[in-house]
């Protein structure tokens, strides 16, 4: 029966009642997104786990903060995200040590880590500046996989709207990208 109630819907219904059916079927619903969203991320399984349960807590604990303004997914995506960014640029940081004035010091060449976490920060800018909608089928298209004919269903479009609204969002993002934008 919960299976077949919309995400709103779930989540209106588990904020009047407390009753935790409603928001397992969230879970059920979302549960291996996420984890292939935080093992893509860290390349990790046990980390991916990890994040993955302490983000549905976070959640859990937000339900309230959830304004219905972009489409649930999108709300658990972007905090899945958020979460997952914070735990690695934690993980790397690095302790400081004191400097001694007879040794050699050489500036290391930044690591694929780095240089893919600083395109990641640049990218994720950019997605702050461009519509809801424009991201909205950009994770529809790159996160969820789903092809043009599954995104223009769900947004009730015809397939050449999703594919022209898709190549001028990534032309205007490369656009952005490209001119230092951020």
């Amino acid at each position: 029966m919960n299976s077949q109630l919309k995400d709103e819907e779930l989540i209106r219904m588990h904020l009047m009642t407390h009753r935790n059916d409603y928001f397992e079927t969230l879970y059920k619903r979302y549960v291996t997104k996420v984890y292939q969203r935080c093992l893509n991320l860290t390349k990790d399984t046990a980390n991916a786990e990890d994040y993955t349960q302490d983000i549905f807590l976070r959640v859990y604990g937000n339900l309230t903060n959830f304004k219905e303004n972009s489409a649930f997914s999108t709300w658990l995506y972007s905090i899945s995200y958020n979460y997952c960014m914070d735990q690695i640029r934690c993980a790397n940081r690095t302790s400081t040590v004191s400097l001694e004035q007879d040794q050699e010091y050489t500036w290391a060449e930044p690591t694929d880590q780095e240089n893919r976490e600083f395109q990641l920060q640049q990218l994720d800018k950019v997605l702050g500046v461009i519509s809801e909608e424009e991201t909205l089928m950009l994770r529809m298209k790159y996160e969820d996989g789903l092809d043009i004919t599954e995104i223009a269903q769900q947004l009730k479009l015809k397939n050449s709207a999703v594919k022209m609204r898709l190549k001028r969002t990534r032309d205007k993002i490369r656009l952005m990208y490209g001119e230092q934008f951020f």
